[in-house]
């Protein structure tokens, strides 16, 4: 009787052992040589033949299951930390499809600057009291706070005894922040809460009153308060090779090749001018070939300086950029001046007009410079603004 469970287990194993051989040969036919197939071959047949034939004892049964298993990991090797490999093959595909997803589909884009307030903010701060931190400023909660929030409270204090020094026209390595360095050391410092200037007898100074000049001691506070992170935004990246752009799209676009602007990097403006059209500014309307634009709903809201929503302020109109002596460069320094568009060239413009560093002073945007439009807030999740973008 044990014999017979015997035979019966080694005649599954064989088959199962067969069906193996026959997974690798298929699967490895173009990877093999003529000499490995003919020895995969002859090992597969010979346990075939014994699998088949009811005179096969325990004995011959072992040696067949013994031998196709030998030739399997001869001719197809295991590898080390199988499963390990198999989570790192799945990553790479994952990272993969993410990559090809951003570049082709949709791409994640953050909002630095409070360009395009109300409609969207970026770094903004509450200014508060360094003792006025709760249990959810601290590790592990700090955390949790933030990725719902996306709201933190910082309390940025001199890491050295010195001279500060506020340089808000160096480029910063992070985007929405001022460098305010302190004996050779930067701090970064959220760029609404410092006052800067270019005239030298008037520099820079912190919403705290440290102005650039002063000296403070290693562990003054600089500033403190709660840091509310920039919406986080998706970019549709294919929609524009489909349909022209609209009049009122939330644009992103890159900076390479247009003067005074920092290169390498990305912008988001609202498309206000489309080509071959002429564009003037009669606050708070914007002019389109000489008559005032109202559509769609969010350019109507800006030239009638309506609230967004309950939260926000009003919008401030479409305003010139009060800077003379650059409208030969498509710019809109005053009410006379007026910008006659390429046709391959878009106008950009914030929709907080008395803070946006926008086309009203280097003008135009080239076509070849278009992202796509941004489609949607998808970070913070309590932002009011989270969702569809209009």
């Amino acid at each position: 009787m044990m014999t017979f469970f015997k035979l019966r287990k080694l005649r599954k194993a064989l088959k199962a052992t067969i069906r193996s051989a026959r997974t690798v040969r298929a699967s490895r036919l173009d990877l093999l040589n003529s000499g490995e197939l003919a020895y995969l071959k002859e090992h597969l047949d010979r346990a075939v033949e014994t699998y088949k034939s009811n005179m096969s004892g325990v004995g011959e049964l072992e040696t067949a299951v013994n031998e196709l298993e030998g030739c399997v990991d001869r001719l197809n090797p295991t590898h080390p930390f199988p499963v390990c490999r198999e989570y790192f093959d799945m990553f790479v595909v994952a990272i993969a499809v993410a990559m090809a997803f951003r570049a082709y589909f949709f791409q994640p884009f953050k909002i630095p600057t409070g360009s395009m307030q109300p409609t969207l903010y970026g770094i903004h701060t509450v200014a508060e009291s360094y003792d006025q931190a709760s249990l959810m400023d601290v590790q592990p909660f700090r955390f949790f706070k933030w990725l719902v929030t996306g709201t933190t409270f910082n309390v940025i204090r001199a890491k050295k005894t010195g001279t500060v020094t506020i340089n808000g026209n160096a480029n910063s390595k992070k985007p929405g922040y001022t460098p305010v360095i302190v004996a050779g050391v930067p701090h970064y410092v959220p760029n609404e809460v410092v006052g800067v200037t270019n005239d030298r007898h008037l520099p820079g100074i912190i919403s705290t009153g440290i102005v650039s000049g002063d000296r403070v001691k290693a562990g003054d506070v600089l500033w403190s308060g709660k840091i509310i992170s920039g919406d986080f935004v998706f970019v549709n990246r294919w929609r524009w090779n489909f349909f022209h752009p609209k009049r009122g799209e939330v644009m992103v676009f890159s900076t390479n090749g247009i003067r005074m602007l920092q290169q390498g990097t990305h912008y988001i403006k609202r498309m206000m001018g489309l080509p071959l059209e002429t564009l003037q500014i009669a606050a708070p309307n914007l002019l389109v070939n000489g008559q005032p634009v109202f559509e769609p709903l969010r350019v109507g809201q800006i030239a009638r300086m309506e609230k967004l929503a309950p939260w926000a302020p009003n919008y401030a109109g479409f305003n010139p950029s009060g800077v003379p002596g650059q409208n030969a460069d498509g710019t809109l320094s005053s009410p006379q001046s007026k910008v006659t568009l390429g046709p391959d060239q878009y106008y950009a413009m914030g929709d907080n007009s008395f803070n946006s560093f926008d086309s009203r002073y280097w003008g135009p945007v080239p076509e070849r410079n278009l992202l796509g439009p941004a489609s949607v807030v998808y970070w913070p999740f309590t932002s009011p603004r989270f969702g569809l973008i209009r």
